[in-house]
């Protein structure tokens, strides 16, 4: 599945007359890969553990090309810090507001939701939405447990 992610990725890149250089493949192939939603900083430190000469401006205008493509897109979380996370496939994401913690949503439900999202903006305002970034904040089940909110660790 990643492989096809990749392919698709580049071939969307390669239309547009974007020379794909073996760094710019190896970042859009960790961010399509990884889950975590890394910062530049945390992208760079785990790809210098297989190549020491990457650098930090190499990642960051590799990742800033992949937002402008509208391959990744950009998360803030309540620490300022900026991440990352392809969206190759339709989801949301959940902060959580007590430890920053971000989380996938992938629910089928999810087009529907962006679609009638994209309908009332348009009837509302006139504009004509070309994508929107759905995050929703709340306390995740392990900072729950920690506040006493929930009795259940790590529970769902």
């Amino acid at each position: 599945m990643a492989d096809t992610e990749l392919q698709h990725a580049l071939k969307r890149l390669k239309d547009n007359h974007v020379r794909l250089t073996p760094q710019r493949k190896i970042i859009l192939n960790y961010l399509i890969t990884h889950h975590t939603h890394p910062t530049v900083e945390m992208i760079l430190a785990d790809l210098r553990k297989h190549d020491a000469g990457i650098s930090m401006a190499t990642v960051y205008n590799t990742v800033k090309l992949l937002v402008d493509y509208n391959l990744v897109i950009e998360l803030k979380n309540g620490d300022g810090s900026t991440h990352y996370d392809y969206f190759g496939h339709p989801h949301y994401h959940v902060v959580c507001d007590n430890c920053g913690k971000i989380t996938d949503v992938n629910t089928p439900e999810f087009s529907a939701i962006s679609k009638e999202l994209a309908d009332v903006t348009r009837r509302s305002t006139g504009y004509l939405v070309t994508r929107s970034d759905v995050e929703v904040h709340g306390i995740c089940p392990d900072c729950q447990y920690k506040l006493g909110l929930n009795n259940n660790k790590g529970a769902e």
